[in-house]
């Protein structure tokens, strides 16, 4: 038996509701003890406050308390942008186990956090899909390091299927997730999405992958990844592999459709490198910039692109089309175009909901919002600085960007203001 609960605003409220009526529904807690096995609970609204964190970590050993047929259990959060996961580095080991849990998919605030739902509490848990908001210093007293004098119960030998997703730059990958993945020796299904910052290294290529993880797991045979690393103070004895080198680290590795593309800045000391599996399978694509190749990103719904060099019309252009089906985009650049004239093809971004210009030259709020650059037909939400909108608005007098600002329901800005008398003529909406 399945039951799902799906939370989208006050979840605050709606959340502890929920904790309230299981607890207090004799029904519902008769189900959840002897007959659920399928529980899914998501939480779909990015405004959540962070006083909700406590009733999360309540919800969720009290479900796995009362849960005795329980097998498999989603407790997420869909959003990238908020401090949303739970926390289990404060629970104690007797108040999270379960003797029946073979899946959980789960986010959660710290590596921490991850290292404890494998600790041997959920002792036959076998699938584990975990999002992190931030790995950073472990704080917990678990060795997370195998050596071959270790017995084999530090291996993690009943996991067979690992899902890790990480969006914030860490330092601690070497440190925290290649001892961690050691340790999954009979892995046959992984999935990687970290964003990762090292000091006068190099890059994240097939062959570290090989050598310091792949070589620990004889019965994978999926593999599925989206790798970002950062060098920086990256000096000039650093000899940094080449876009071809990169793609045939995997390519001789088995992995054969693996995307790629690399910079290297000798006067900033930085170089970057973003590789990943194709077919693309995330949601999420972060840090694009200028020496993105192109491809086809189907599943991608979110968004970010960085750079410190310009953003030209011919860029958007190609994101337009790579990426059919984007709906957050948020843009971090404050070089100005230097090819404003060519702007000349229309734009269309047909399922954009969310626009975040804060942190970018008043150029890209002009590339945007201008109608004769893009068409922005289902725009709801934008991030932009007050004193940027006044000036592509002409204090809310030019009509070149009523069209794309017509449905706008939500406007953020770095600091409150007093709406001017035209303001509501030229957001009707809000």
């Amino acid at each position: 038996m399945s039951i799902s609960f799906e939370l989208k605003k006050h979840v605050c409220n709606e959340e502890y509701t929920v904790f309230l009526y299981i607890s207090g529904s004799t029904i519902l807690r008769s189900l959840l003890t002897n007959q659920i096995t399928h529980l899914n609970i998501e939480i779909k609204d990015e405004t959540i406050a962070e006083l909700c964190n406590e009733n999360k970590s309540n919800i969720f050993p009290f479900i796995l308390s009362l849960s005795k047929q329980l097998i498999d259990l989603t407790f997420s959060e869909m959003t990238y942008t908020q401090r949303l996961g739970i926390s289990t580095f404060n629970l104690s080991l007797t108040s999270c186990i379960s003797s029946t849990l073979i899946k959980l998919k789960i986010d959660v605030n710290t590596f921490d956090d991850c290292l404890y739902l494998l600790d041997g509490r959920l002792e036959c848990l076998s699938i584990l899909i975990v999002k992190i908001r931030e790995i950073s210093m472990s704080l917990s007293k678990i060795d997370n390091t195998v050596s071959s004098f270790e017995s084999l119960y530090r291996k993690l030998l009943k996991l067979n299927h690992f899902s890790l997703i990480s969006v914030l730059h860490t330092i601690f990958y070497d440190a925290q997730v290649v001892p961690l993945l050691q340790r999954m020796t009979n892995l046959e299904e992984l999935t990687l999405f970290i964003s990762v910052l090292r000091s006068e290294s190099t890059y994240i290529d097939g062959n570290y992958f090989y050598d310091e993880i792949l070589v620990h797991m004889p019965r994978l045979n999926k593999f599925t990844f989206n790798i970002i690393t950062e060098i920086v103070n990256a000096n000039v004895g650093i000899v940094f592999p080449l876009n071809d080198d990169i793609q045939f680290s995997f390519k001789k590795r088995g992995y054969h459709q693996v995307g790629s593309y690399s910079d290297y800045n000798p006067t900033m000391g930085v170089a970057k490198c973003h590789v990943y599996s194709l077919p693309y399978q995330f949601e999420l694509f972060i840090i694009l910039n200028n020496f993105f190749p192109g491809g086809m990103f189907n599943k991608v719904r979110y968004l970010t692109m960085n750079d410190t060099s310009p953003f030209e019309h011919e860029l958007f252009k190609l994101v337009s089309q790579d990426f059919p089906y984007l709906e957050n985009l948020y843009i971090c650049n404050f070089c100005a175009q230097e090819n404003k004239q060519d702007s000349s093809t229309l734009i269309v971004f047909p399922h954009l909901i969310a626009l975040k210009l804060g942190r970018s030259h008043i150029n890209y709020a002009e590339q945007f919002l201008f109608e004769k650059n893009t068409r922005l037909p289902r725009l709801r939400k934008l991030t932009i600085n007050y004193k940027t909108l006044e000036m592509v608005t002409d204090y809310f007098t030019n009509d070149a960007m009523r069209l794309n600002c017509a449905n706008l329901q939500s406007i953020d800005t770095d600091g409150p203001f007093v709406r001017p008398k035209n303001f509501h003529q030229y957001f009707p909406l809000l």
